[in-house]
């Protein structure tokens, strides 16, 4: 008898033969079709949507944990994974098992041939990886079932396949220019698509934009009768610092105060990201007018984690990885390391993916690198090290060629073994900080130095 990892595995293999994650175009009506075809299992739970450039998976980890405290049965979709692609599918903040992985494509398999058929006859391409993958989710939430679904976009918002589902609250993380080939070459044409994810009737939480993102978005939100909290007005951060592990913060929420909470994740970015979760759940629960009990708050924040997200993965010498991939991210990134770390040099491990902004990257993070160990994620998508090596010697940091991860990291850890002074960060690509967590395990970087 087949056992469920290999059934799990089936499954991905399965997807993996469709038209690949970043094949997008921009509609959702196909996506719409086979959940037809399902019953809209979507429609089963509540559902809490998140887009923006940067954020969404950390802010989302966090507004599914508060939902958790509550005492909700929780079901969180995101993109994309580390390690395993069940991680994109978490039931009460566990990856979801193989087995009901499995059973849920079970569900949806029957019906892909029907409307693969209906697309082929109308002239137009077989669903895609990510769109079955939104399906394959929105199945899973349903069978559990889940009360809320915390659900992530793929790419933009208007026409992304999560946008099949209606979301009771809006949650957009800051925007900053990316994938500019897809959804635009400004701020207000990217906000615009982003802005597509808010429902008649909805609320909507948003972090504090640049202007013409903010008046896209107020647009939007009138338009469809939608109630709008924005950060730094409605709520935020009132106070962060540093803490072990983490930071205490202080939240204005949309119903109340909540001070000196505990959040196990590094950078200012990370604390106005707990302000957005808190005010998220505000509105979910109780329309932003009843404020969360203290102990949830307290729990759900301190449980909160964003793996690859200025994660340690070593010591002796210090490891992080951190996902960062475009330069908002990358900006990020490097005030975290000023102001979180006390280390004087930092050896930056870095791999780009092709549709990236390498040199923009790079310009964020030179101030903080005191050698850059340039590489190659393991994709077909990926920017040569040459080009990230090039960035380097532009913005005037000292870099050398590693055309493997593994020689990069380890020549890296070399480096800061040197001095107690230095560190290693591996950024610049999901793809390249899921390898790391992969080689930091295998190679126990925590329990052995160099």
């Amino acid at each position: 008898m087949t056992d469920d990892r290999e059934r799990a595995d089936a499954v991905y293999t399965a997807l993996l033969e469709r038209a690949g994650e970043r094949w997008v175009q921009p509609r959702k009506e196909r996506t719409a079709r086979i959940l037809e075809l399902l019953d809209d299992p979507q429609k089963n739970y509540r559902v809490v949507h998140i887009t923006g450039t940067n954020g969404k998976t950390s802010t989302a980890r966090m507004i599914e944990s508060l939902l958790r405290a509550h005492g909700l049965r929780t079901g969180l979709f995101t993109s994309p994974h580390l390690e395993r692609f069940t991680e994109r599918i978490l039931i009460d903040g566990e990856p979801i098992p193989d087995a009901a992985v499995a059973d849920a494509w079970d569900e949806v398999e029957p019906f892909i041939a029907i409307v693969d058929a209906e697309l082929e006859a109308s002239g137009d391409a077989p669903l895609t990886f990510f769109e079955l993958l939104t399906v394959l989710a929105f199945v899973a939430a349903s069978d559990t079932p889940v009360d809320v679904l915390v659900l992530e976009v793929g790419m933009g918002g208007s026409w992304d396949s999560t946008n099949t589902a209606d979301g009771d609250v809006a949650v957009i993380t800051p925007i900053a220019m990316d994938h500019a080939d897809r959804l635009g070459d400004t701020i207000d044409k990217i906000a615009e698509v982003k802005s597509g994810i808010i429902k008649p009737g909805a609320y909507v939480v948003s972090a504090e934009q640049p202007d013409a993102a903010a008046e896209v978005i107020r647009r939007a939100a009138a338009e469809n009768t939608a109630t709008l909290a924005v950060a730094g007005s409605e709520f935020g951060v009132a106070e962060h610092k540093l803490a072990v592990g983490g930071q205490q913060v202080s939240i204005s929420g949309l119903a109340g105060r909540y001070d000196d909470e505990y959040v196990p994740l590094y950078g200012a970015h990370q604390a106005h990201n707990a302000a957005l979760a808190v005010a998220a759940v505000e509105a979910l629960i109780g329309g932003g007018e009843r404020k969360i009990p203290a102990d949830i708050v307290t729990q759900g924040l301190s449980e909160a984690t964003s793996p690859g997200r200025l994660q340690l993965i070593g010591i002796a010498p210090t490891v992080l990885v951190d996902a960062a991939h475009n330069p908002h991210g990358a900006a990020a990134l490097a005030r975290a390391l000023h102001d979180y770390f006390d280390f004087d040099e930092w050896g930056v491990v870095l791999g780009v993916l092709a549709d990236k902004d390498a040199a923009g990257i790079v310009e964020q993070l030179a101030p903080r690198a005191a050698h850059i160990f340039a590489t190659v994620p393991q994709s077909d998508r990926s920017t040569d090290a040459d080009a990230v090596a090039d960035a380097a010697e532009h913005f005037g940091v000292s870099v050398t060629v590693h055309p493997h991860l593994d020689d990069a990291a380890r020549t890296a850890r070399e480096w800061a073994a040197e001095s107690a002074r230095r560190a290693v960060i591996i950024a610049g690509s999901i793809v390249l900080a899921g390898e790391a967590l992969s080689l930091a395990a295998d190679e126990q970087w925590k329990e052995e130095g160099v």
